[in-house]
């Protein structure tokens, strides 16, 4: 049983691994039922097609889906945000009561309410949980500043504690996250690593999508773009900054950038580009999965950024795995150890997270030199092989299969 608030339709990085990995144990012969709710990010609005009901069911490649009702609100305001994850937790583990003939529980980050759920649900059932932890919260919220109230904070974290000790096992995606938990005294032997990956019959290089590159005025344009959540911890600003500052250099009608996604943040970016007459960056609307392949084919490079903080440092933007299997080269705004993987395969240019300067300079060199892009681009699909979510999938579940037999 694998409870999450992110699967399918929704195209955001938890939703797309679990959704993977689940859909690759089905393939090994397991049974597999995902708890989660009407699909609803990034906008905070049900998808068409569903309906924030009770109890709701569906298959999706071979794995039971049930979704349950939440509170639901975009991803504005901490209070809001808490309620929504307050009521899936709690319907979720209602909901878990009535699945029947469970060997191991699932639950999986960022926040860990879901977490919260599948303890309670584990013991209820006397089986044993994995917490799946894709990031360190609460300590993100503190790092971007969404919330100040310390002793909130602070509660939090003890919680957050009392999981890691619980949870059978923890799976992480990062080593620097196993080594946060070692360093606040977590029992690393129950600490197992599996990074998050790319599915690799889905992003593969294809060639520029000419159609969609006719309609969004791309055509001869150099294109640098960003795809994925527009959150308070991306710092995206200085992605606006970076096209105010090519206006006036002779890149000005070379360079385009281009935003896809959506995010608590979107609508100043957007306004804030458009205040400032900023003609060279582009916002585009999220897109369903199976069509995010061909946005990709417009990219000549890929920008992945986030806010300098300690923090980040321990994170791998998802986004990166794509980027090796679509053979696209990366300016990479992030430190730590995802920019350790950018220099170790090759496939990309490191810059100063919210260093504006470094991002334009960085996107200029690689404007000018096509054999440097060649190489990075070519370097892309072999390392994402090393990441290819199927050999992930199946480590994650050598480690569920392990803990069932153990019972």
């Amino acid at each position: 049983m694998f409870l999450t608030d992110n699967f399918p339709p929704e195209v955001n990085a938890p939703a797309s691994r679990t959704f993977e990995h689940c859909r690759e144990w089905v393939k090994a012969g397991r049974k597999v039922t995902v708890i989660t709710c009407a699909p609803n990010f990034p906008k905070g609005k049900v998808l068409e097609g569903y309906r924030n009901r009770l109890w709701q069911s569906e298959e999706m490649a071979g794995i039971r889906v049930i979704r349950v009702w939440s509170y639901i609100t975009r991803n504005e305001g901490f209070a809001k945000r808490i309620l929504d994850y307050v009521s899936y937790m709690v319907t979720a583990f209602v909901a878990a009561l009535f699945v029947r003939r469970v060997d191991v529980i699932v639950g999986t980050s960022p926040q860990f309410f879901t977490a919260c759920a599948a303890y309670a649900v584990s013991k209820v059932k006397r089986k044993p949980w994995v917490f799946e932890l894709r990031d360190i919260w609460p300590e993100s919220i503190r790092a971007v500043g969404a919330i100040r109230r310390e002793r909130l904070l602070n509660f939090l974290e003890k919680v957050e504690l009392f999981l890691y000790r619980n949870a059978d096992a923890v799976v992480s995606v990062t080593h620097a996250f196993k080594r946060n938990l070692i360093d606040r005294g977590i029992d690393g032997s129950k600490i197992v690593v599996v990074t998050n990956g790319v599915d690799t019959t889905r992003f593969t290089p294809i060639p520029k999508d000419n159609e969609l590159e006719a309609r969004l005025g791309l055509q001869g344009k150099f294109v640098a773009g960003y795809i994925g959540t527009h959150g308070m911890a991306h710092g995206l600003s200085t992605l606006v900054d970076a096209a105010k500052l090519l206006r006036d250099t002779r890149y000005a009608d070379h360079i385009r950038i281009v935003m896809l996604g959506d995010g608590a943040q979107r609508a100043a970016l957007e306004e804030r580009a458009r205040a400032e007459g900023l003609s060279n960056i582009r916002f585009i609307d999220s897109v369903p999965k199976d069509e995010v392949a061909r946005y990709w084919s417009l990219l000549d490079v890929s920008i992945i950024h986030l806010q300098k903080s300690d923090l980040f440092t321990t994170v791998i933007p998802s986004k990166l795995f794509e980027c090796m299997g679509m053979g696209t080269p990366v300016l990479h705004g992030v430190e730590g150890e995802s920019a350790e993987i950018v220099l170790q395969h090759e496939i990309g240019l490191p810059f100063e997270p919210e260093d504006t300067a470094d991002l334009v300079a960085k996107l200029q060199k690689l404007h000018d030199d096509r054999p440097l892009r060649e190489r990075l681009a070519a370097n892309g699909p072999p390392a994402a092989a090393i990441y290819d979510r199927r050999i992930l999938a199946n480590q994650m579940l050598a480690v569920l299969e392990k803990l069932a037999d153990a019972t």
